[in-house]
């Protein structure tokens, strides 16, 4: 019986040390498995929590807008938006605690609406790849028309 506790003692710790990442970043590519796997830990989207919400009023899950130099993820309770770079979208939404979906894996979308000539091709490419991983991810998008 101790064996068996000991065993899995060693199981856990070493779980623990290999989910934590170097003070410098650690191996990009099972940073990203990890923020994935955290990811999918979060339920399916339940569209019956967020069906009677228009727009992004009261919008309680992630919600990202898309702009020309990269991806802005709001931050509800104080309005700021921190912006990344799009192919750092897994890793940004890992992150965020389970808190963060009471819809479940649903993220809400939009476009800059503020842009300038010339915005148009590199927010068209910053859109597709936020497509792209939120589809490889399995996670819902709800798009939200730009104002």
């Amino acid at each position: 019986m101790i064996h068996w506790r000991l065993g899995v003692l060693a199981t856990v710790v070493t779980l623990l040390l290999s989910c934590s990442s170097a003070p410098n970043g650690g191996d990009p590519a099972s940073l990203e498995a990890s923020a994935s796997a955290r990811i999918q830990a979060i339920p399916p989207a339940n569209p019956e929590k967020y069906r009677g919400q228009i727009g992004a009023k009261g919008w309680q899950n992630p919600y990202l807008i898309v702009k020309s130099g990269g991806v802005a993820l709001l931050d509800p309770d104080n309005h700021e938006e921190v912006l990344f770079k799009p192919e750092e979208l897994t890793q940004a939404l890992g992150k965020l605690p389970a808190s963060a979906w009471p819809y479940g894996r649903v993220v809400a979308v939009t476009e800059s609406a503020v842009k300038v000539q010339g915005d148009e091709v590199p927010i068209r490419k910053n859109r597709a790849i936020v497509a792209g991983t939120l589809e490889s991810l399995h996670v819902l998008i709800r798009w939200i028309p730009a104002s």
